[in-house]
């Protein structure tokens, strides 16, 4: 396992991982989130014939993440699955109910569309919209404007202060410059004041460029590295 960064968020301590999770020490629990597993699946059963060593890939990194950090619980904000059910989702499925004392939260993103009683033969707790979990908020997507408002409104009116929010959705990346016109795109953790992306744990996956402020953290992966940008 490669090395992890150490950052400590209200009094947590988080480990970020260059596989693309973190691990919440405090509370033993794996956090990650668009693993979009299923998704090379249902390429091939609309006739794209994407590699099924891709999801196999990320489906050992998620199993091999677990056991190195001996997690007591998943918790996973948002597109754990991409879509309907496939046979990729069947392999998912027997290891769950191999490994049942597991406790796995998924907090639904837009991409999470199986049915109910899928979810529930896997033992899969489901939170439809937030999860708040000790100094955490865990959405899927996140509205920074409704959000500053929001945070407004809680500051006014109550001494204590916002919860922390974790979300996902937008597989951030950020953009590194080097000499001449070079630069290179990377998946990156965005750490700002009030509020944490998490990157895309599936590697089949696009990115969205991020603006950091002055004051964000922006942890980028590099060649199985964490490496801090600002």
């Amino acid at each position: 396992m490669n090395e992890d960064q150490l950052l400590i968020c209200r009094g947590q301590h988080l480990w970020l991982s260059p596989e693309r999770t973190v691990f919440w020490e405090e509370e033993k629990t794996m956090i990650l989130s668009d693993t979009h597993f299923g998704k090379t699946g249902h390429f091939r059963k609309n006739g794209i014939a994407i590699p099924q060593t891709i999801y196999k890939e990320d489906l050992l990194r998620f199993f091999s993440i677990i056991q190195f950090y001996k997690a007591q619980r998943v918790l996973v904000v948002g597109d754990f699955f991409h879509s309907h059910v496939n046979e990729e989702l069947d392999w998912f499925l027997k290891w769950k109910r191999d490994f049942s004392q597991l406790q796995i939260t998924m907090v639904k993103g837009n991409h999470d569309i199986l049915p109910a009683s899928w979810y529930e033969a896997a033992a899969i707790e489901i939170i439809q919209e937030t999860l708040l979990s000790g100094p955490f908020q865990f959405q899927h997507d996140y509205d920074e404007k409704a959000q500053k408002n929001k945070n407004n409104i809680e500051q006014a009116t109550d001494t204590n202060h916002p919860a922390y929010i974790f979300s996902g959705h937008i597989h951030p990346g950020i953009t590194i410059k080097g000499l001449s016109k070079q630069s290179l795109r990377l998946p990156c953790f965005y750490f700002g004041k009030h509020h944490c992306i998490l990157p895309a744990f599936s590697k089949f996956s696009g990115l969205a460029t991020i603006k950091p402020k002055k004051e964000d953290q922006i942890f980028a992966i590099v060649n199985n590295q964490l490496i801090q940008t600002k």
